[in-house]
């Protein structure tokens, strides 16, 4: 009793997964609050946006080969976007999914070292710190 089951590597494909989905969430979402942000204030932020928009790519392909590499199917799966017509809206919902995203970079980098995976857990790394930024961006254009 008390003990944990050891994480297999299917269960690390599906949470690998659940990112992979949560990052074409991203994606779709920031496509729309590229549109959406308006407003002399937030020129700096629609580069920001932008510029996170292709690192989500990014973060969606290293996330599509780490599910191949383990002897997963990657996902094709998007989970619905909410639509927003406004720019903090928009930011705010940013904040939202880039805050879990982070949470969830943070699990699977520990998971994927505790299963000794450095093949899985060193390309997340540059994920984590890409997150970080984004939630630090942010927040600064929230003025939080």
């Amino acid at each position: 009793m008390g003990r944990t089951r050891a994480m297999e590597p299917n269960d690390l494909i599906n949470l690998l997964n659940e990112d992979l989905a949560t990052e074409f969430q991203s994606i779709v979402q920031y496509v729309q609050h590229v549109a959406v942000v308006t407003g002399a204030e937030y020129t700096s932020t629609l580069a920001e946006l932008r510029a996170h928009l292709s690192q989500e790519l990014q973060h969606a392909t290293t996330l599509a080969e780490q599910v191949n590499f383990l002897g997963g199917i990657p996902t094709t799966r998007v989970p619905a976007v909410r639509e927003v017509d406004d720019t903090r809206q928009a930011l705010s919902a940013d904040l939202e999914l880039e805050t879990r995203q982070l949470d969830r970079y943070l699990e699977r980098v520990q998971q994927a070292d505790s299963m000794g995976l450095a093949d899985v857990a060193d390309p997340l790394r540059p994920l984590l710190t890409q997150t970080q930024e984004h939630v630090r961006d942010l927040d600064i254009a929230l003025g939080n």
